[in-house]
């Protein structure tokens, strides 16, 4: 079976997850695709993927399972938010938590300038390691290499990101229904 999860939430949801369902289920193969929410929606509707599990967009009908903090984070050695334009470094456009950022700046009538963009991760927190720009992150997705920042600094507050889960309605297995419920269960009793 294939699920779609974005990398950051892979490495804090899934583990506990993924390791119950296969004491449970040991003859179930799991292929993980690690991509960005917009990519996982495109890829389920082509009926490349079983499940996903993504930010809602505005609009977005999605079954919401539980609520994660987004906060700026920064490096610890750098006090990026003090430029003006501040710098941002960016999920790709189209992205709830890109969205998420823009929305609060707007609000705040803050002045910013973008200095990085991409899907990725780990790009995106070595730009802030390097101290070139401020990003917001999911709290639990942050690494011990950046700190958190945001009041205190001037930056406005973030709205939290809504995640939920997709499912393909040709992928109707035994195995799909009971990951899908494993995720329902365990995701939105995590805390």
């Amino acid at each position: 079976m294939r699920l779609g999860v974005p990398d950051d939430y892979a490495a804090f949801l899934l583990p506990a997850v993924l390791s119950r369902f296969a004491e449970d289920h040991p003859l179930v193969t799991v292929e993980l695709i690690c991509e960005q929410s917009t990519a996982l929606v495109k890829t389920l509707a082509e009926g490349r993927l079983d499940l996903a599990i993504v930010t809602r967009l505005p609009d977005q009908p999605l079954d919401v399972i539980r609520l994660e903090r987004f906060v700026w984070v920064a490096s610890p050695n750098h006090v990026a938010w003090q430029a003006d334009p501040l710098p941002v470094a960016l999920f790709e456009p189209g992205c709830a938590a890109r969205m998420n950022v823009l929305q609060a700046l707007g609000e705040a009538d803050r002045s910013y300038r973008c200095t990085y963009s991409s899907a990725s991760l780990l790009g995106l927190i070595a730009v802030v390691q390097a101290g070139l720009a401020v990003a917001g992150l999911a709290q639990r997705s942050v690494p011990p290499s950046l700190r958190i920042i945001g009041g205190n600094e001037g930056l406005p507050v973030l709205p939290d990101l809504e995640i939920g889960i997709l499912r393909n309605p040709m992928s109707t297995t035994p195995a799909v229904d009971r990951l899908h419920d494993f995720l329902r269960r365990d995701l939105a009793q995590q805390a």
